[in-house]
């Protein structure tokens, strides 16, 4: 269908997650807590890793820019879905449901990428550890940093270049609090089948490779520490637990979305507040929080804080 012929849509109508009352208010309160809560306690990562020399290694370095690009990630969607669970009409311009889309998958591509650096880093602290410090080198960690970055921008960038010059002329309605890439494209006025096929292969590729790299990389890492200390292996289950526990909070919903073969399944969008608002939160806890090392930092921190404060 010729979209010149048709007038374009100026917005999107969005009918969120539910009309009742009965759940808008808990919604409401468990949704600001949990963002709030995100954005404290990743932000005071960053900051104990920023400010604490004792800090300044190749995991802390990798846990704060990953903890950075959670809050940037919880941003996307949160604050907007948080404002529109009481108004009746639920709306996002065309051009802030391109923005939302095109951050997502670009913050969203970097995390994956990330994560991926992350477990390699975890490979050579507990395989390597007498060549870590020269294997993870200042250098190194910022490779890893700009790599994820133009990783997660490019795949941003394929997804929807071929989406900007798309007619919508019609339908504007998304079943969900948020724009997302395979709802838009049904809403196109046109054929998108083969651009949805390339969606599908592009982001499912991506999340379920990388997820299928990271199982992996932790099988090996266990096999290698089970082959040469049977005594080191719960040690290392241990270290490893926290990240396939946020790797497979973070992927699975991914997973669902782009390969389950019932797109318009509303399953998509309950799911989804995992990675909007679950799995940033739980970064910090699973990663940092239950770490000794960094409770000693923030204690340090906090104990600098205070006397700063008498001082003044």
């Amino acid at each position: 269908m010729d979209g010149t012929n048709h007038s374009r849509v100026s917005e999107f109508v969005f009918l969120g997650l539910t009309n009742s009352w009965e759940i808008q208010l808990p919604l409401f309160v468990f949704s600001f807590l949990f963002y709030v809560a995100s954005m404290v306690g990743n932000l005071i990562i960053v900051l104990t890793v920023t400010l604490d020399d004792h800090l300044h290694s190749p995991m802390y370095f990798l846990l704060a820019n990953l903890s950075v690009i959670d809050m940037l990630f919880c941003s996307i969607t949160a604050p907007k879905m948080i404002s529109d669970i009481f108004k009746k009409h639920k709306a996002i311009t065309y051009c802030g449901c391109l923005t939302q889309i095109f951050f997502s998958h670009a913050v969203g591509g970097t995390e994956m990428v990330l994560l991926i650096a992350m477990a390699f880093d975890r490979y050579v602290a507990i395989c390597k550890p007498l060549h870590y410090l020269t294997i993870m080198s200042p250098r190194t960690c910022l490779c890893f940093l700009v790599t994820s970055w133009i990783i997660g921008l490019i795949h941003s960038f394929v997804q929807l270049i071929f989406v900007v010059d798309l007619p919508f002329c019609g339908p504007n309605i998304f079943d969900s609090f948020y724009c997302d890439l395979p709802r838009l494209l049904r809403l196109a006025c046109t054929d998108t089948h083969e651009l949805q096929f390339m969606v599908t292969v592009n982001s499912g590729f991506i999340s379920v490779g990388s997820f299928i790299l990271l199982v992996i990389s932790y099988i090996f890492i266990l096999f290698t520490v089970w082959k040469h200390s049977s005594g080191g292996l719960s040690k290392a289950l241990s270290t490893l637990s926290a990240h396939i526990t946020v790797v497979v909070l973070f992927f699975g919903p991914l997973m669902f979305f782009y390969t389950w073969p019932s797109p318009t399944s509303h399953l998509d969008k309950y799911l989804a507040i995992f990675d909007a608002f679950i799995t940033p939160f739980l970064n910090p806890v699973i990663y940092t929080f239950r770490n000794r090392e960094m409770n000693v930092a923030m204690s340090r921190l906090y104990s600098r804080f205070m006397h700063y404060r008498k001082i003044s």
